[in-house]
């Protein structure tokens, strides 16, 4: 693993712009950075970061089949009891995922350690798919990068493909906050892949979504919401005001309510409990639960729920090194074991391994001076060398 400077296409804006990329500088900062990219040996991808994502996704399936019917670790992750049977049964209804994404710490050198895992609203998924993509077509093209190298990534064929699988011939609603203009990126790239895949669609709000009295969910033209991909996270619909109204409609959701387990960072004390001492997952604990001793003075202490890093503290030998602010952590906190980000030229990468109905299949890279990864974060291209 390597990362190796090298020159930006002169036209990388207008190329972003005409594909619909508009977030690729965000408060008149890059997010998208080509002044630079990650390069990889075919080893390190096939061995070292797809194999063990698949097998981190295999024990957090294994993990949600304990949880979904286990009062305690509901109870741990402060899911609402209320949407317990809605869990449940979406579960052992087999509902159908699209993606996720897991954020890994990873150096070249020793095994990829689980950060986290985004598994219900995960965005860069367009940058990941599309635009690194053609990055690596044009730098070939012009020299950038060696003419023999290539890129982790199918998650575009593969979200075609995942798509004819889930919809079942259902028109399909894509939902979200649409006026922030990096989830309706999101939402519009996520819909021309579903259009691509032969299925009829309706992009909407999530505010413009209405809730009829026989307790069906219905868009602007009153039509039934069958099938709903929706960019918002499960804890948010929970609590809002037609959370009530989720438990009857015969909505069918993209991410499944069995997702509300996996997005929840308390999975990740559940994993090291069910799975202890595996070689990609750090120790971690609830920070109430006596065994966080363990940890020492040392650790990274996050929310059960939190968004672009907001409330996550990075604590060494008890000083806290660095802190993100934000809204979260009413609901409790874990403590991880702490795994200091690789120094790449003074900047920290933490790498996205996505996973398209549960298949590893591409990589994206987020990097920055500060060691926690927020919303400002810098996108960087990989390659295979």
């Amino acid at each position: 693993m390597q990362r190796i400077a090298c020159p930006e296409r002169d036209d990388w804006r207008q190329t972003a712009e005409a594909t619909g990329f508009d977030f690729h500088t965000i408060d008149g900062e890059r997010y998208w950075d080509e002044r630079a990219y990650y390069a990889f040996t075919l080893d390190e991808i096939e061995r070292r970061l797809e194999e063990p994502t698949g097998e981190i996704d295999a024990m957090c399936l294994e993990l949600v089949g304990h949880a979904v019917d286990d009062e305690r670790m509901l109870r741990r992750l402060k899911i609402p009891e209320a949407f317990w049977p809605l869990i449940s049964e979406s579960w052992h209804r087999d509902a159908g995922s699209l993606y996720g994404r897991l954020d890994l710490c990873f150096d070249g050198r020793g095994p990829a350690k689980l950060l986290e895992y985004n598994a219900d609203t995960p965005t860069s998924i367009f940058e990941a798919a599309v635009f690194q993509w053609s990055w690596l077509e044009q730098a070939i093209e012009r020299r950038i990068i060696p003419v023999r190298a290539d890129q982790f990534n199918s998650i575009h064929q593969r979200l075609i493909e995942a798509w004819r699988k889930l919809a079942g011939g259902r028109r399909l609603h894509l939902t979200g906050t649409t006026e922030n203009t990096e989830d309706a990126g999101t939402l519009a790239y996520l819909e021309d892949t579903a259009r691509q895949a032969g299925l009829s669609t309706t992009l909407l709000d999530i505010a413009d979504i209405g809730l009829r009295d026989d307790g069906r969910f219905v868009d602007l033209d009153n039509r039934e919401i069958e099938l709903a991909f929706k960019l918002y996270p499960w804890e948010w619909m929970f609590h809002d005001a037609f959370g009530a109204g989720l438990a009857r409609a015969p909505t069918r959701w993209i991410e499944p309510p069995w997702k509300a387990i996996l997005s929840n960072k308390g999975i990740l004390p559940l994993l090291w409990e069910m799975f202890p001492h595996h070689p990609n997952l750090l120790p971690a604990y609830f920070e109430d639960d006596p065994e966080a001793a363990r940890l020492g003075a040392s650790f990274v202490r996050k929310p059960l729920y939190s968004r672009e890093g907001a409330n996550v503290a990075l604590v060494s030998s008890g000083v806290t090194l660095v802190e993100q602010q934000g809204p979260y952590g009413a609901e409790g906190f874990v403590r991880q074991a702490l795994a200091p980000l690789p120094n790449f030229s003074d900047q920290y990468p933490v790498l996205g391994s996505w996973l398209i109905d549960h298949t590893p299949c591409g990589l994206s890279i987020r990097e920055d001076e500060n060691p926690i990864t927020g919303n400002t974060s810098r996108f960087l291209p990989h390659a295979i060398l």
